[in-house]
Parts: structure tokens; sequence; C-alpha cells
């Protein structure tokens, strides 16, 4: 059945890529009428190229005149003659030009090209025939015998079509084809015959609809057909045929059709597939209807059923408004037994999952912008339903879910910019979610109070003074997924406003100096504070948290002023090192912010707890946007930032030298507070990256360093440097990350690949779709047999030590691929945890270029999800669907 329903689906695509072959390709003349055609001083066959050298020899020397004018002369000539129809000029060049007086003829060999109104045509041979209004195109046979320069024509409004040669009719607009071969819309046409009439009917002989490209196709999956005509409105067809690796299939013949042709989505059904499942049974998967309602939108519904009392569902629909919007969204749901007939374990598990993804054009509302990306549902749905049937790998193992709605306005001439969002996280593993229902941001430009538009000359130092405004509101709640929607839940959403308001004043200073200043001024509004206090139970006195509703408003305050400068530094060397230079940004800022836990702001409070010790807390505790800090804090903040780059002689490039990155962007910050009681001096914490071997390695760091001394048997810091004990200071924590590519090549042309796919998102079929995301995803799911070998690595390091106890994790990962032939490419990807002294998930793929056909073999040896994976899939678009599949996987978690 799958087999015969993938037949029918060709077939018709085969008479819809006629009808359009038949306002696309080329004008031929009606089968009942001839054109006025004359071949008087050549006699050639249609259907046999010419041999350059018999065109000279066959003419009768006397009726010839040698044209000596350049090519320049004639490249525009205004073909004309007694009776002739032909109402424009004919633009016309050929690398030989002869003229037949005596017959009237015009001959153009070699790169023969004839421009006439909006027909275009390009040759190895042209004819043009001034008494009969005519025009004759062929390739010719070199002297190694193969055909050459093939006729190639098109008009503004049609793709270019290759034949092997024609007859055009200037007065009738006719044409008449031989050997003609175009492709539409992901299949290939070839006919030896094609006509079309005044009335706009094409017909067609011995055509041949194939999925490769080749001339002569060597693996195909096609139609034959013997005849055929294609109106606008019907087409009718001779017997036809199915044809297989070019191997006729007669006996699944079609005698006749008679088709009406559409012009728009027509509904139908969707034939589902069968198979056998280890725990749900036998299978018949995605059988469902589609609906193709307008040009606009359409909708799929899909479902499916398990021997074994398991079942599933899915509407999907798509939507699109030209130069406006486009998006789309699916419902799906599943409800799945596993275990054991008559097991407690047995009862069915209910799950689901939503997605809508929309965009709207910028040019649709200039100033507005409206996304959304929605995935909500049930953590467990693909674990459940192995990414409802996909096997997608990245689906099933993916441990959270995120979605947002977004909405955005620019207005007041620009000044201000206006963002709101609906969205949430979803930790699939700890089945927690996080809303935020809604979130906004009001953020105004900065502009200069002080500074004037009619100002004269260079700005004052007042007039440099910068003033900016923002405003964020949040709503938030954290659940779990079994609690989500109770009400007492619901009633824990937290809210809020923050105002923000800096001010800054950038000056240069003493020459070589860059001065900045600025105060920052934050006030937050809440509608709900804590109090702490104690109950007397009879158990004794138990420590409790109240809520408090009612408007609340805190507010800080901080400032800082600092230098900043750039030091220069360049050694020169003799031989091939040329030169290295190190720069250096050293700054240095003094900072204020004044103890907000005084009782005169009213923001901390003081209670006593079970033991009777007084102990200070915040009324904004766990606040959306926190509460003002507590202790004063008055110090010098300081960073040094360094760059490295070393300068060699190389004859490769045009300066006669070449720059080489040894350190971007080493910098060490940290701060020394003169009021703090203790622990005046913060970590110092530290960062870099580089990339080294012409940029295949890179590598990158960053870390955090106690200066002071960690005393084990306390089980705390101390207030005493460690550099009194001998050492400089303490590493709290550093983490490594490397990546490595022996071949450039072969990220570069994935990424052009996925900028392909991403031109025309809402053509791509949902098997394309699906390929997208995974390549958008991982590095290794693309196959490019233009690049013969690729070996890439990664690894991850990351060491933290708060105490006396470390802790270190690192992982290794192996990626890559190998062309065997040209045709044959094996890929592989697999790791090394460190820490948990095992192997990650490893794959293989091997993969062949069938040319009009892609054979895969996936492979997962070892692991949870052990499988392989077997796809036989045609290459064009059009024909997804026709496709084989075996898969044999040990996925039993359902």
């Amino acid at each position: 059945m799958k087999l015969r329903s993938g037949i029918f689906k060709l077939f018709l695509l085969f008479i819809t890529a006629f009808s359009v072959l038949s306002v696309s390709a080329q004008e031929v003349s009606s089968a009942d009428t001839t054109p006025n055609i004359q071949d008087t001083s050549l006699r050639v066959n249609p259907l046999s190229p010419l041999d350059t050298a018999s065109v000279i020899t066959s003419l009768n020397a006397d009726s010839l005149a040698a044209d000596s004018l350049s090519q320049d002369s004639l490249s525009q000539d205004t073909v004309g003659g007694q009776g002739n129809a032909i109402d424009a000029p004919i633009n016309q060049v050929g690398d030989t030009t002869i003229t037949d007086f005596k017959n009237n003829q015009i001959h153009f060999l070699g790169n023969a090209k004839i421009k006439y109104q909006d027909f275009e045509l390009t040759a190895d041979y042209i004819r043009v025939d001034k008494n009969t209004n005519t025009l004759y195109a062929s390739g010719s046979y070199d002297h190694n015998h193969n055909y050459r320069g093939r006729p190639i024509f098109k008009t503004a409004t049609e793709p270019p079509t290759t034949t092997d040669s024609l007859y055009y009719n200037f007065t009738t607009k006719k044409v008449k084809v031989f050997g003609v071969f175009s492709e539409v819309e992901g299949g290939f046409i070839q006919a030896q015959e094609l006509k079309k009439n005044e009335y706009d009917e094409a017909s067609i002989k011995d055509a041949m609809y194939s999925t490769c490209s080749l001339p002569e196709p060597h693996t195909h999956f096609g139609i034959h057909i013997s005849r055929g005509v294609v109106s606008e409105k019907n087409i009718v067809t001779g017997p036809a045929y199915l044809v297989v690796e070019d191997v006729p299939l007669p006996f699944i013949t079609v005698p006749f059709g008679f088709f009406p042709k559409m012009n728009e989505r027509a509904s139908g059904f969707l034939f589902p597939t069968f198979g056998e499942d280890y725990t749900r049974g036998f299978f018949m998967r995605d059988i469902g209807w589609y609906f193709g309602f307008n040009d606009y939108w359409d909708a799929e519904v899909r479902g499916t059923l398990y021997s074994k009392g398991s079942y599933e569902g899915s509407v999907r629909a798509r939507y699109r408004k030209n130069y406006k919007y486009d998006g789309g969204f699916s419902i799906r749901y599943a409800n799945i037994r596993s275990g054991v007939e008559g097991t407690p374990q047995y009862n069915p598990q209910k799950n689901f999952n939503i997605t809508w993804n929309h965009s709207q054009r910028q040019e649709a509302n200039p100033g507005t912008s409206f996304t959304a990306s929605v995935d909500v549902g049930t953590g467990s749905y693909f674990r459940e339903t192995a990414a409802g049937g996909s096997y997608d790998f990245d689906q099933i193992t993916k441990n959270s879910m995120s979605s947002s709605i977004s909405y955005g306005k620019i207005f007041g001439d620009g000044r201000f910019n206006f963002t709101s969002s609906l969205s949430h996280r979803q930790d699939i593993s700890a089945k927690t979610v996080y809303l935020e229902l809604p979130s906004f941001n009001l953020n105004m430009t900065s502009f200069n109070p002080f500074d004037s538009k009619d100002r004269i000359g260079e700005q004052k130092w007042y007039q440099r003074i910068n003033v900016g405004y923002s405003l964020q509101g949040r709503n938030t709640l954290n659940a779990t997924e079994s609690n989500l929607f109770d009400q007492e839940t619901l009633r824990q959403f937290q809210n809020g406003f923050q105002h923000n308001i800096p001010i800054s004043l950038s000056l240069n200073a003493f020459k070589f100096f860059q001065f900045n200043s600025s105060v920052n001024y934050t006030e937050r509004w809440y509608f709900q504070t804590i109090r702490k206090g104690l109950d007397n139970t009879a158990g004794g006195f138990v420590q409790n948290t109240d809520t408090v509703s009612g408007f609340s408003r805190a507010y800080d305050y901080s400032l800082s002023s600092g230098l900043s400068t750039k030091i220069y530094g360049m050694k020169e060397f003799k031989g091939k090192l040329a030169a290295i230079r190190h720069v250096i940004t050293p700054s240095v800022n003094f900072n204020y912010r004044p103890d907000f836990s005084d009782p005169r702001f009213g923001f901390y409070r003081r209670f006593q707890d079970q033991t009777g010790q007084e102990n200070i807390y915040s009324i904004y505790e766990n606040s959306i946007f926190g509460g003002p800090g507590r202790g004063e804090s008055m110090g010098i903040g300081f960073s040094i930032d360094n760059n490295v780059e070393a300068k060699v002689r190389s004859t490769e490039d045009s300066t006669g030298f070449k720059k080489i990155k040894i350190l971007q962007g080493l910098s060490f910050n940290g701060n020394y507070n003169f009021v703090a009681d203790s622990f005046k001096l913060s970590n110092i914490s530290f960062s870099g990256r580089t990339a080294l071997f012409d940029d295949k390695l890179g590598v990158s760091f960053n870390g955090s360093l106690d200066p002071y001394v960690y005393d084990s048997e306390l089980g705390r810091r101390v207030d005493r440097f460690a550099i009194e004990n001998g050492t400089l200071a303490r590493l709290t924590n550093f983490g490594l990350s490397m990546d490595y590519s022996l071949n450039s090549e072969a990220s570069k042309s994935r990424n052009e690949k996925l900028d392909v796919l991403s031109e025309n998102p809402e053509g791509l079929t949902p098997d394309q779709r699906n390929q997208l995301n995974r390549i958008t995803s991982d590095p290794n799911a693309f196959v490019d047999f233009k690049v013969p070998w690729n070996v890439a690595a990664s690894f991850s390091f990351y060491y933290s030590n708060p105490g006396n106890r470390s802790n270190i994790t690192s992982t290794l990962n192996l990626y890559g691929d190998l062309s065997i032939t040209p045709k044959w490419k094996i890929q592989y990807n697999t790791g090394y945890d460190f820490q948990a002294q095992k192997i990650t998930l490893t794959q293989f793929n091997i993969y062949r270029d069938l040319h009009c056909w892609d054979m895969s073999f996936g492979w997962i040896p070892f692991g949870t999800y052990r499988s392989y994976t077997f796809t036989l899939r045609i290459k064009a678009s059009v024909l997804q669907d026709l496709k084989l599949t075996k898969r044999n996987d040990y996925y039993n978690s359902f």
C-alpha cells in the first residue's frame, strides 16, 4: 500500500510538474499545424545535430558572400526582407557569421546568441530565415564526436531551458522543441518533442519525469508518458508507466488520464506506517488527514494506535501572510501504558506537548515587533513517546524546555523602547517550572540634560553629563509540575518593579588618562515583605516567616570615580620573529555605598532565634530584585587587562608580516574595602583566552584567587593574608575549555548550508525542518561529501575548592568524519567523562551518495539508546515521503 501510494503521488507530481512546464518552459507549435518553416539551403534532420564544417561546405560558394565585418558590426542587426513580419530588432552575435544572399538567410556558428523582444537564445549554431521569419538552432559535434553547444533559451518570465534543437517562428511565436530537458520543483523532465499552439495548449511526446539530473538517468524513480496534452485548466495523458532503475514496468500502467489543474491546496488522506514496538506491541503510526484550507494556512491531524492499548494524537497547523507574519503550532497528546499487563505499573500515563512559533516581518509594522517560541508540556512526553515516534536523540535526552512570547515597540521619536514577554523555563529532570507572567522593560535613550542643540564649539565639562532611565517589572512563580495549577501554588506569585537612573561623566584628564565618574540610583517597589519571629509551640519555640501584604519602597545608591589608560610596549627581534607587542590597560576607581542595614532606612529588622541570639535580616529577602545591600562599602577597585601579539615575517601576506595572537584579554579584577571590619580585600578574579595554530585551537580560561588563609581545623577562612604563610593566594576555582578542528572547511561548509536552509523556512518539508534543527544543535549532523575529512575535539575542565574539599569535573568529546571514497562517508561522535570514568554517547553513521538518492546507516553500539537505523531516501524535496526506513532499537523506557 505504501508503494502504491508513493507511485500515485509521484504520478500526480509529474502531471503537476508538466503544468508548470507548459507555462515556464518552451513555446511550441501545435501538433496538427506545421509552422511556416522552409529549410532550403540546409537539409538537416532536426534530431540529427550538425557538424560545424558541413554547414559551410554544403552551401553554394557562388551564393555566399563571406561576411568580413567585425563581430561588433553584427551585434545589432535588424533582420528584414520582403514580406518580413518581424516588428522588433534582433540582437545577434556569433564567432562566425555567414550571409546567404541567394536564400536570404544568416548563419551564426560558435557561441551564437539571438535576442528578440523577451526571447533569448544561445546555441552553437543558429540560422535565421528572412523569407519565412523563422529560426533554427542546434548544437554541433566537435572533433571527438561529442555533442556540445546545445540551445538554451529563456524569456523574461521563464527559467532557462536546454534542448537538442528547436524551430522558432517570429510571426506566430511558435516553437517546436526536440530533446527538451528542464527542472521543475526538484524533479527533472525530459521529452523528445514538445509543442505549443496559439491556444496555449502544449503537447508532449515520449516524456520522462525523473529524480535524476543526468541527461541519461542511471538511478531514478520516474514515470514515462507516451503522449499528453496540457492546457490551462486540464491535463490529458495517454499511456503512462512506471520506470525504476532504468527498468520499465509496463504492468504498472495508467492507460489514460484526465486531471483538472488545481492552483490551490487540496485536502487528502495521510498514509500511516506500520511496525512493532518492544513494549507497546504492533502499531499503526501517523494515520490522518491533511486540510488544505487556502493559500494562507493548512493543518494536519494524525493519530497512532498500539495493539496493547496505548495511543497518541496530534494536530499541527501552519499559517502565513505574505509580507506580514508566518508561524505554526502543534498540540500532541499521548496515553501510554508500560510494564506488564495486570500490574500497577500498567496504568496509563498521560502526557502532552504544545509548541507555537510566530514571527512578524519588520516591514509589516515598523517600530513594532511580535515573536513567539513556545515549547511547553509534561517533562516526560519526549521520553515516554520516543520524541513522538521520531527517535530523535536530542529530543529524547533534553532536560529542559523554555518558551517566550515577546512584544516590542519603539516610540517617542525613537527615545523609548518598550518590550514585554511571557516566558517559562522547565527543568525536566527536577520537574520544576519557572514562570514570568509577564515581565517588561522600558528603556529611555540616555541624553545630556545640560547640553543644547544650538551649542557652538566643544562641550563644556558639565554638558558631558549623561543621564539614563530604565524600568523593569516582573511577576514570577516557582513551582513543581504536579502542583503548578493548585490554588495554593498560584497564590505564591512574586512581583515587583525596579527603577534605575544612571548618571555618568567621561572626560580626558592629564592628557593620557580617561576620567570616568558615575552615580547610580536604584529604587524597587514591592507588594509584599516578610517578617521573621518565633512561635511558642508545645515542642518549644519554632522560627517562622510571615508574608506581609502592602506597598513597600526600597532604594539604594552608589558612587564611583576612576582613571584608566593604555600602556604600549614592543620588542623587536631579528629573524623569523619580528616583534612582540604588549598592550596593558590598567584602571583604578574609588567607590562608595552606604550601609542600608542601618535602622534609619528601615530595610532590615532584628529578631532573636531559639538560642536567644540576635539576628538581622532583610524584609526583602528572596524578593524578585533583591533588596539594598548590607554593610558600608568605601574602597578602591582595580583591574588590569593584557593583550599580547607577535609579528612574524611571512611571504604569504602582502605586507610581509603575519600577526599571531598569544593572549587575548588576560584580565585581573579586585576591590579593597577600607571600612570593612574584616576581609577588606576581595577575591581576585581572572580570565583570558587565546587561539593557536592558525586559529584551529581555541583556549579560554577563568578562575578566582582567595588572598586569605583557610584554616582547615576551624573549617573557615581567617582574616590573615595567605602571603604571610608563604603563598601568594589560594586557588578557589578554575575553568578551562579547549576546542580544536584540523579542517576549518568543515565548519565553513556547515554554516553555508545553514544559511541556505534558513533563507526559505516556510518552504521546507517537515523532514528538512528536522534536519535544520539537528544541524543547528549538532555540528556532526551535517554531511558534506565535498569535505574529504574532519577531525575535531573539545575538552572541558573545572576545578573548585571553597574550603578543604576540592571537586574536579572534566570531559573529552571527539567527533568528525572521513570520506573513504567520493561517494562514501563515515561520521563518528564519542567522548569520555573522566569523573564518571565511562564513555559518553557513542554514535557512528555511514552515508552513501547515490546521486539521486541518499543511503545512510546509523549505529549506537552501546548504552541506553543502543540501536541501528537504515534509511534510503530520495533527494528531491517534493518526494521526501518516498523513502525506506529500517529501524531496530533497544529503546524500551516506555
